[in-house]
């Protein structure tokens, strides 16, 4: 299954995402960086500026910078990754910017009620201003 992420809600696509893992389908997510967080822009920045910080830089935990890694990694919450099962699933999920030639002439499907203008959700930020964010602290 190939999900197009432009303008989906981060949270319940990585939910959408684990669960069919889980199911032992594969799942290829592209357009990563147009994918948004919902919510005020301070607070998000705030939020992941805090993540970012924990921790030391020589020996973690790593902050993933990278919008389709900051993608992946969020899947990876929502799985039982210390399971067999959930490590299993994990390697079913993979997470691209924009959308690879591999993926041209394939049907690319969107999740109609995981849409941002679905919801009555004003205020919003696009994962590519967060990862651009956490890379002019370093």
């Amino acid at each position: 299954m190939i999900i197009n992420g432009e303008n989906l809600i981060l949270g319940r696509l990585c939910s959408y995402a684990a669960k069919k893992a889980l199911l032992g389908e594969k799942i290829d997510i592209v357009n990563c960086e147009k994918i948004v967080v919902a919510g005020r822009k301070e607070n998000i920045f705030k939020k992941y500026k805090e993540k970012a910080d924990r921790g030391d830089p020589l020996k973690g935990p790593y902050t993933p910078k990278v919008p389709d890694r900051l993608v992946r990694r969020t899947v990876r919450g929502m799985l039982p990754y210390k399971k067999g099962r959930g490590r299993e699933a994990f390697k079913n999920v993979m997470c691209h910017i924009s959308i690879p030639e591999k993926f041209r002439n394939k049907k690319i499907e969107t999740v109609e009620n995981l849409n941002i203008n679905k919801t009555q959700i004003i205020k919003y930020t696009n994962v590519d201003s967060i990862c651009k964010q956490l890379k002019q602290r370093q």
